[in-house]
């Protein structure tokens, strides 16, 4: 493990870097736009930015993902809560070659959806609460409710924890809008809205138990915690072990989180949770568990002395709990006492929200963890928690660590803003707390009676509702005039990531509406005021609602003017182009990306020529400027797509379609995204003429904004039909050109050329494919759009790191292959199917320099880019053409992270008068600047002849470059061809032996020497190569080169391809 990206923020961030970087591991952090300057990002050896503000940025999988690819991180650490219990997450990270601390994608969906957890107890003998089964609706739910002798339930989201997406409810009147409430929490906080609806326990202890497993041997328990101090569902003080509780009951709850634990093959930490009857401790219930690192961690390893994020990475990379020496032997008994409390926060009541006196408590039994300090801003939307500060006791005495608890708080300074420390420190004091009877209940019981308002002195006729504490306006459900019932939702808060009614205290009328959605309120502020005039008949009024059914004009026009744009607005076009046997711009892009994942941008401009031209003859006849573009995803790979539209003034580049070409390159450019271009049309457009300030337009940015995206992201440009002109020039520029075989692509149409007088030409006779592909403009040829869309969907997946599932031949036929007799040709393109994984082969520039092959392979599943030379042409000799070839193909590689494999069977450089006049002198020696400032993996195999200075080129410029280079048994290495060097070495020799049959004796005779001493053997004997292998073996020797660890690449390089 050399490098780690932590996909979270804030204390926990913090923790992890502390362990990876005590490891001597390179950590990367990420933040969202508006944490740019946040403790984490300062922390880590570098930092990648996300692409939104707020918690939902740090909930986007493929941006994490592609964060991490980016860095060239080799692990991501989850943290807890956001993605920790992701398996989107999980399985991304493995399809992408990344470790994800943490248990795989099964056990995640297992154990992550409460739901399933409740099986799979149930299955295991661990008894539970009642409960429905699955995700549940407001008509289930119910029925399960009436169904209890008590009635009571609580409702809880499926994914998650940390108290969120719950809600107690005791009335069964508000069960419809706690699932509401629920749902929307859950989805805001874990990005699944599923519920279910448990029986609720009122008087329990939530009793907790850390396991941890390495997916090979038993899993152990490392203790438990006591976590029932809550208030409102969420954690405030927690105690490691559990006091006052039956070394019986005890027992049971490890057993039962063994039991669990094992029984899904746990790699990593996980967190089962048990409620205990607090009048009957011998009863309890598995309720839910946390496949996790857990906020309170730190109690654990205060009464255990593990490091457990450590303990984290090194089951990661795959040590087992004996490789640590854990066991329970080795951990014996808990070490004393540890008491944690949750400090959480929110903005002053006079709304300011800086903080700029932050102070910690210290000492030897003290531990904080906080990521709070002078200048951080509180009640941003995250979680409100700012620190933890831990107490431990070696003795084990309770009561002292409680008070040494409550005088740490004390000495605790955050301002003065509003923090719940006055609460732990009531209930570190409490004699319910230092007895053991706190139950769930206890804090918010107890905050009710601080709470209980005074009874109004005199009648009033208004009534003004305030917020019950700082937050974000969400929801507002009420307008000026309306009527109100007693108990309707008016205004819904988030804070804390938790949602907030605040609901009318009697029937009323509205008379302001003080706040908007998006607004931030501090606690105290006046939200709405209600008219209490109101008759009996009013108020008797249905609740209060949004009709989400109902029109808006402004919405009705805009979808009428977006569907202008659409192929069905158009019938008359769209025919004409499939009676010329070819798809729309947006069928292709359809084809494309993934089903609902294209964004369109700039779907609304129109041809820059209303001087000439009606507003509505160009939203009819020019719909997107002929360019339709956007952002999409490619087997859940975000993509920017430009298709221009050959239905729109023949797919010509106009004054709006450069603008927005020249955006989405920037933006692709932003992103990190690949960039597929359909380039059909005609070049510049001379006809726009609203632009008057530009006199020749020779100063548009969209060639420049491609061309910064060389060797930034993979890019691809498909031809179909016409590509001329401006947009042969951009199809150029791509990394990888995809033609149909109709395609002429030139960089003058026939009128340019006309015009220039330079003779008549038809469209099909100016660059046709059989001229494109034979001198490697054209990559790759297919017989139309449909082809050219698989192609490059496939093309992107060689870059989105490796596949889990993949087969490959039997691996003996390569030793069948190569003849023994070195004379006799073979088919290397059989050779590369079959060391291959299959189907896994796409050839680049097929058609050019048929001499030496260049494709994108799979090998294990791991993407490659393979190099081979063609022994039957030439012998495999490298002329100009193959250098240019080979030379472009490994800056694709280096550019875009791909490992290289050289199949080497070649005579050597190209030589002769017909050679020098192609200036292979230069051509050629683009191999040996290329290859040696490769730091991607290099492989060779010499699979036949590695001869004179072309056998060096394909290991890289000498055969102590690759990271592997090995021979098969019919393998011949030398300075020069056996033939060549024996004519030349013997000369003299052989030309003083006047008889003819004499003297070709001798040079069969020195012919044959020069072949023995060329063996492969002989040159692994003196350490020129690495080994002489079994063929069948070749693809094991590549993925141990694949497999081991490697310095991070340089991110800052800056990586360039020639456009040839």
């Amino acid at each position: 493990m050399t490098s780690i990206l932590i996909a979270n923020r804030g204390e926990v961030a913090l923790r992890i870097i502390r362990t990876a970087t005590a490891r001597g591991i390179k950590t990367i952090a990420v933040y969202s736009e508006d944490e740019h300057d946040a403790p984490h990002v300062a922390a880590a050896d570098h930092a990648r930015p996300l692409r939104e503000t707020g918690p939902a940025a740090y909930l986007d999988v493929a941006a994490i993902r592609d964060a991490a690819l980016a860095s060239g991180a080799s692990t991501v650490h989850p943290g807890y809560g956001f993605l920790s219990e992701s398996a989107e997450l999980a399985e991304a990270c493995a399809e992408a070659g990344l470790t994800f601390v943490g248990p795989d994608a099964h056990t995640l969906r297992t154990l992550g959806d409460k739901s399933a957890t409740r099986e799979l107890a149930t299955g295991c003998g661990v008894p539970v609460l009642a409960a429905t089964a699955g995700p549940t609706s407001k008509t289930d739910a119910r029925q399960f409710a009436q169904s209890l002798p008590a009635g009571a339930v609580i409702v809880k989201a499926t994914a998650g924890g940390g108290g969120r997406g719950m809600r107690i409810v005791e009335d069964l009147t508000e069960l419809d809008r706690a699932i509401d409430r629920c749902r929307s929490e859950a989805e805001r906080s874990f990005g699944l809205s599923d519920v279910y609806v448990e029986a609720y326990l009122p008087r329990a202890r939530h009793i907790e138990v850390q396991v941890v497993g390495d997916g090979v041997s038993t899993p152990m328990h490392l203790f438990d915690r006591d976590c029932t101090a809550q208030r409102r569902h969420q954690k405030v003080v927690e105690i490691a072990p559990a006091q006052n509780l039956p070394d019986s009951t005890r027992k049971e709850l490890h057993s039962a989180a063994l039991t669990l634990a094992s029984s899904v093959g746990l790699r990593g930490l996980a967190t089962f949770e048990f409620l205990v009857e607090s009048d009957h401790l011998d009863r309890w219930y598995f309720i839910e568990a946390n496949p996790r690192l857990q906020v309170e961690h730190g109690i654990t390893e205060a009464i255990t002395g593990l490091d457990l994020v450590g303990l984290q990475l090194d089951v990661a990379q795959g040590r087992t709990l004996e490789d640590v020496q854990l066991s329970p032997a080795t951990l014996g008994e808990p070490n004393g006492v540890a008491i944690e409390a949750r400090v959480t926060g929110s903005p002053r009541p006079d709304g300011s929200d800086v903080l700029t006196d932050v102070r910690f408590p210290s000492g030897s039994s003290i531990r904080v963890d906080s990521h709070a300090h002078v200048g951080m801003r509180v009640g941003t939307g995250y979680d409100p928690l700012l620190a933890k500060v831990i107490v431990h006791r070696d003795d084990g005495h309770f009561d002292s660590a409680a008070a040494e608890l409550i005088h740490a708080l004390s000495d605790l300074t955050l301002d003065d803003m509003d923090t719940d420390v006055t609460t732990s420190a009531w209930l570190l004091g409490s004699h319910e707390f230092r007895s053991g009877t706190v139950t769930t209940r206890t804090i918010d019981d107890h905050l009710a009676t601080l709470s209980i308002p005074d009874a109004p002195a005199e009648p009033v006729t208004q009534l003004d509702l305030r917020a019950p504490s700082p937050g974000t306006v969400v929801a507002t459900a009420v307008v000026p005039g309306q009527v109100v019932q007693d108990g309707d939702a008016l205004i819904t808060l988030e804070a804390m990531k938790m949602e907030t009614d605040v609901s009318a205290t009697t029937a009323g009328r509205v008379a302001d509406v003080w706040i908007a959605v998006g607004d931030t309120v501090t606690a105290g502020q006046l939200l709405v005021t209600l008219r209490l005039d109101v008759s009996q008949d009013d108020a008797s009024t249905e609740p209060i609602g949004v009709n989400v059914t109902a029109e808006r004009t402004d919405l009705a026009e805009i979808e009428a003017r977006q569907r202008r744009t659409l192929d069905e607005s158009r019938p008359a076009a769209i025919e004409r182009r499939h009676e010329r046997g070819k798809r729309t711009a947006r069928e292709n892009v359809d084809h494309l990306v993934d089903e609902e994942s294209f964004h369109e941008h700039g779907s609304l401009v129109v041809a820059a020529q209303r001087r000439r031209r009606s507003l509505d003859e160009l939203e009819s006849e020019t719909p997107a400027d002929g360019l339709v573009a956007g952002f999409g995803r490619v087997a859940g790979r975000p993509v920017a797509v430009l298709a221009y539209d050959y239905t729109v003034l023949a797919g010509t580049q106009g004054l709006q379609s450069h603008k927005k070409a020249e955006r989405m390159f920037e933006l692709a450019g932003r992103r990190g995204t690949p960039v597929v271009l359909f380039a059909e049309g005609g070049g510049g457009r001379p006809g726009d003429t609203d632009d008057m300030s530009r006199a020749t337009r020779m100063d548009l940015g969209t060639f420049v904004a491609l061309g910064r995206l060389n060797g930034s992201v993979p890019t691809v440009g498909i031809a179909s039909g016409r590509c001329f002109a401006g947009n042969a020039a951009l199809l150029g520029s791509c990394d990888v050109v995809v033609a149909t075989r109709d395609s002429s692509i030139g960089l003058g149409g026939p009128a340019m050329i006309e015009g220039g007088g330079l003779g008549v030409f038809a469209a099909d006779d100016i660059g046709p494919v059989s001229v494109q592909e034979a001198n490697g403009v054209i990559d790759i040829v297919v017989a139309d759009e449909s082809e050219a869309v698989d192609v490059a969907r496939r093309y992107l997946g060689y870059f989105a790191g490796p596949k889990i599932e993949w087969t490959a031949a039997d691996q003996r036929i390569l030793r069948h292959i190569v003849p023994e007799r070195r004379n006799r040709p073979f088919d290397i393109r059989t050779l590369i199917d079959t060391i291959a994984d299959e189907g896994s082969v796409l050839e680049l520039r097929r058609g050019f320099a048929a001499g030496l092959i260049t494709a994108l392979v799979r090998i294990e599943g791991h993407p490659i880019g393979l190099v081979a030379n063609d022994g039957s042409r030439a012998g495999g000799t490298i002329g100009s053409a193959e250098a240019d070839k080979m030379t472009r193909f490994l800056q694709l590689c280096e550019a875009y992270g791909l490992a290289v494999l050289s199949l080497c069977d070649t005579a050597g450089f190209l030589v002769g008068p017909d050679a020098e006049r192609t200036a292979s002198v230069r051509h050629v020696s683009r191999l040996f600047v290329t290859a040696p400032a490769l730091t991607v993996p290099f492989c060779t195999v010499i699979v036949r002849k590695a001869f004179g200075l072309g056998g060096q080129a394909m290991a890289g410029g000498s055969f102590r470059v690759p990271d592997t280079i090995v021979a098969w048994p019919s393998a011949e290495l030398g300075a020069m061809g056996p033939e060549g060097a024996v004519s030349l070495g013997y000369r003299r020799e052989l030309a003083a032996i006047e008889d003819a049959e004499e003297r070709e004796r001798i040079y069969q005779q020195h012919l044959e020497d020069y072949v023995a001493q060329g063996k492969a053997v002989n040159a692994a004997s003196v350490f020129e190569i690495d080994d002489v292998i079994d063929p069948a073996s070749t693809r094991s020797r590549i993925v141990d080169v694949l497999a081991a660890p490697r310095p991070d690449r340089p991110t800052q390089v800056r990586r360039r391809i020639d456009a040839w």
